[in-house]
């Protein structure tokens, strides 16, 4: 009996070092763009492993996938997207890499706005063709990021059964720190007079920022980078900028900063710094997460209004 307690408690420590048969794996989702990567992080949490087809500093509007993203996908469990027509090479990309898996589209049920900001009326299911005049950059509203969160997490439930409590747990924690982070924005943009809140960024990509939290954006290009700004556009911004006194000019990460600074040159306006519109930064920028961009883009846009 002596000799037989110590070999069951050697057994005992080596069996509860050993992984338990069929435990499971983490699930392989897809994500179309780097914010929408790290929502579904933040929710999914260790039981899911993300791969993010438009990473860091990339532009999703220009995006070609290539052979790597198609085997991606095609091993994925869950496909994750931003949907309101913004990944237009995600049919052929499905296509190619005969994934036949589920994919939920994070902005369903958001109340989608037009390119210049107002509502736009939007039937779940249209074609894509039917997305020209929608904004699709819904995550720009951090109440919107909710409505993300929640959609990620009703997905992940519906493949992943058997992690649906952490899954939902992990979801509000998340929605917890997104409504404080609303609020503070609000309270921050309240505090400055609405004439002074008027900003000039690269493209239109800040509507429901601007909708959410009382800022008036004007750009050069429309929500999509991948079309050029006219000549016309330029020259009616710059004499808006001439007119409305506005001081300060500011690029997006994704966007190329020549035609800001010709607008700033033109004007006398001074460059603002880098905005984040449609990706996060690199890991050691200031803007590696949701919740750091959102605050970052903030601070940038408030400190501009304050004259600091």
């Amino acid at each position: 009996m002596c000799l037989a307690r110590p070999m069951f408690f050697a057994l005992s420590a080596l069996l509860a070092l050993t992984p338990s048969v069929g435990a499971a794996e983490p699930l392989n989702v897809v994500a179309s763009f780097s914010i929408l990567g790290d929502l579904v992080r933040n929710v999914g949490g260790n039981r899911v492993d993300v791969v993010t087809l438009v990473g860091p500093n990339g532009d999703a509007h220009v995006y070609e996938p290539n052979p790597a993203a198609a085997r991606q996908m095609a091993g994925a469990d869950l496909v994750v997207v931003n949907g309101l027509g913004f990944e237009g090479w995600l049919d052929r990309l499905v296509e190619a890499s005969g994934f036949e898996g589920p994919v939920a589209v994070a902005s369903k049920g958001v109340e989608p706005l037009g390119q210049e900001g107002e509502a736009h009326e939007h039937e779940e299911g249209q074609a894509d063709a039917d997305h020209s005049s929608i904004d699709p950059h819904a995550w720009q509203s951090v109440a919107n990021a909710e409505i993300y969160v929640r959609n990620i997490s009703d997905a992940l439930c519906e493949v992943d059964r058997g992690g649906c409590g952490e899954y939902r747990s992990n979801a509000a924690a998340y929605v917890g720190e997104l409504r404080e982070l609303d609020a503070s924005i609000k309270a921050g943009f309240a505090a400055i007079p609405r004439e002074r809140r008027i900003v000039i960024t690269s493209h239109d990509a800040f509507g429901y920022f601007g909708s959410a939290y009382g800022v008036a954006f004007l750009a050069p290009q429309d929500v999509s980078t991948d079309s050029e700004a006219s000549a016309a556009n330029v020259a009616s911004l710059i004499e808006q900028v001439r007119r409305e006194g506005v001081s300060t000019l500011f690029v997006e990460n994704i966007s190329d900063p020549r035609l800001i600074d010709q607008i700033a040159r033109e004007t006398g306006a001074r460059p603002g710094g880098a905005l984040y519109s449609d990706a996060l930064s690199e890991s050691d920028g200031p803007a590696a997460n949701y919740l750091a961009m959102m605050r970052h883009n903030a601070a940038r846009l408030l400190a501009s209004m304050q004259g600091s």
